[in-house]
């Protein structure tokens, strides 16, 4: 029976988002709470990018002893030989290669650069190229899918099939479809091709997490698995793209959930902590009425609702708080603070980690604490309990990944257009 998985591209999509921005240790501590929440796969960057070499190494180097659980770390690299190229000697294995296919973009981006032959040629080759470098999965993205001819989005697909692709995305780049368009376009791309489809639904009209599950919902009734991207708390380009959270109640929660088979065991109760974790990373506040973890989630003023809610809360809503872990209560210092930072010294860093329970291996207390202190200069902001306890457990791959130096000549530069990461 077909399945359905999430796949998050937070550390992708979301941190291009404008404006905002993630440290490299920060998007590692999202694969830590990915991995727990059971998330099947993590779209973590642009291995091509040379300011990503040390964070891609060491999150490899991560998933590989297990600090992620069974999460998978993807590459996205635009449809280029050279993207591929340069990606595989960091470890990369698994790929997700993007390219333009709808007449919008051939015309007005690529401006006469590509035509829809050469972006068939183009694909095959990226394809071939990570094939050949030993990929154990590629996705094939087809950019501004939504707005591509039908006809034409098929003929993709088979190429990509026949190059030995082992998915293809349908990118719903401005949030044009609706749940209704999609599942026909979905359900005929899917019989069409016979490879499983990713959904990657833009929120431009508020219809991301609709369209998403109206277009897995297609893939299956077509007979292959779907795998819908979603980004924590909804972050993503412009109105930000179907946030994991709402996207994974739904597919329990909702009247036409009994048609839906999850691939992966999520556990949801992660989702309070991993939200407000990207929400202080990100620095942008939940808003009070997003589903599960605003402030007003579980919150009652009315006469009829309250009186309802408590004596029995399944009469205002729809699933228990406990179940995203809105139950548990993060630790909060009053009166007198000790904290570890950029400045911050032994007795200090000691206690914080005695309060929190981590023991110092002996003669390595120096080594931990300076790496606090680069950690804390990485993201510009104070280190959060969690945060503190992943560095002492792993403490060579983090400072892989905080601790680099910028090499760059103009023959090694990548050659980066403006439109480098649309999707």
């Amino acid at each position: 029976m077909p399945k359905i998985h999430l796949l998050d591209v937070t550390n992708r999509d979301g941190v291009q988002t404008a404006r905002i921005g993630m440290s490299k240790f920060q998007k590692t501590m999202l694969h830590h709470y990915l991995g727990k929440i059971g998330v099947y796969q993590s779209e973590m960057g642009f291995p091509f990018l040379d300011h990503e070499e040390g964070y891609v190494r060491a999150n490899i180097a991560l998933r590989e002893k297990g600090a992620f659980g069974n999460l998978k770390l993807s590459g996205w690299c635009r449809a280029v030989k050279r993207d591929v190229e340069a990606s595989l000697p960091l470890g990369v294995r698994d790929f997700n290669l993007s390219i333009s296919t709808s007449d919008q973009m051939i015309v007005h981006k690529f401006q006469g650069k590509l035509d829809r032959k050469k972006i068939l040629e183009e694909m095959r080759v990226a394809v071939k190229c990570a094939l050949d470098g030993g990929a154990t999965s590629v996705g094939v993205n087809a950019e501004d899918a939504s707005r591509t001819d039908l006809e034409y989005l098929k003929e993709f697909g088979i190429a990509a099939r026949e190059a030995g692709a082992h998915r293809v995305r349908y990118c719903d780049t401005i949030g044009h479809d609706s749940p209704v368009t999609i599942y026909r376009r979905i359900k005929e791309w899917g019989q069409a091709v016979g490879l499983p489809i990713e959904l990657h639904c833009h929120n431009d009209l508020g219809m991301a997490v609709a369209n998403s599950l109206s277009g897995a919902r297609a893939a299956n009734d077509a007979g292959v698995d779907a795998y819908i991207n979603v980004t924590v708390n909804g972050i993503g380009e412009r109105a930000g793209q179907a946030d994991l959270l709402t996207t994974a109640l739904a597919l329990k929660y909702a009247a036409s959930s009994d048609a839906y088979t999850l691939g992966d065991d999520l556990d949801l109760s992660i989702g309070y902590i991993m939200g407000a974790y990207v929400s202080y990373a990100f620095d942008i506040p939940i808003p009070m009425n997003q589903p599960g973890l605003g402030s007003n989630a579980f919150a009652h003023e009315s006469g009829i609702h309250a009186d309802g809610a408590l004596k029995d809360h399944a009469n205002y809503e729809l699933y228990d708080l406990a179940e995203i872990g809105r139950d548990k209560e993060e630790r909060q210092a009053t009166g007198r603070v000790i904290t570890t930072g950029e400045y911050g010294g032994m007795a200090g860093f000691k206690y914080v980690c005695g309060e929190l329970g981590i023991t110092l291996p002996d003669g390595d207390e120096a080594r931990l604490m300076s790496l606090a202190q680069y950690v804390n200069l990485h993201n510009q902001k104070p280190l959060k309990d969690d945060e503190i306890r992943f560095l002492c457990a792993h403490p060579e791959e983090v400072t892989q990944l905080v601790k680099f130096s910028p090499i760059w000549s103009p023959e090694n530069a990548p050659a980066l257009s403006p439109e480098r990461a649309s999707s």
